[in-house]
């Protein structure tokens, strides 16, 4: 037996397409962050980004459970002093939809160089039109 050593040349990515519509905020998180590292392939290796490119479609349909609309807040600081900002969930869905996925997923991925580098491999749209049709892109059920 010979151990198998997943080189990044020798991978093969897709395009898949994920309609975020009436799902999970957390489920569809947890999905999307494995298809980006790689995990549902066979040739999976940790040290490697061997995931596929998502485009996530309907950002702004997702489904949360219980009081989360108004009891989870986002912050953001400019660097200034007295320059922290927050949202709550609702006003970040109406101003920035693509901002909720976005960092849920961020923070199910590695926080060094290959989180960063995974975290580009997904795109975002609050509608449903994308303009990634020339890559063919394979719609995803869940």
């Amino acid at each position: 037996m010979k151990t198998f050593v997943t080189k990044p040349a020798e991978i093969e990515r897709q395009w898949i397409v994920v309609d975020a519509e009436g799902q999970n905020l957390g489920r569809l998180a947890t999905k999307i962050a494995t298809i980006l590292r790689g995990k549902h392939k066979t040739v999976y290796s940790p040290a490697v980004d061997c995931g596929d490119y998502v485009v996530v479609i309907n950002a702004e349909k997702i489904a949360v459970t219980g009081n989360r609309m108004e009891a989870k807040r986002y912050y953001r600081h400019s660097g200034y002093p007295g320059g922290l900002r927050e949202m709550t969930m609702r006003e970040q869905l109406e101003k920035h939809p693509d901002r909720v996925i976005g960092l849920a997923v961020r923070g199910m991925l590695p926080k060094n160089r290959l989180g960063r580098k995974m975290i580009k491999k997904m795109k975002i749209y609050a509608g449903s039109e994308h303009p990634h049709q020339a890559q063919q892109p394979v719609p995803m059920e869940f």
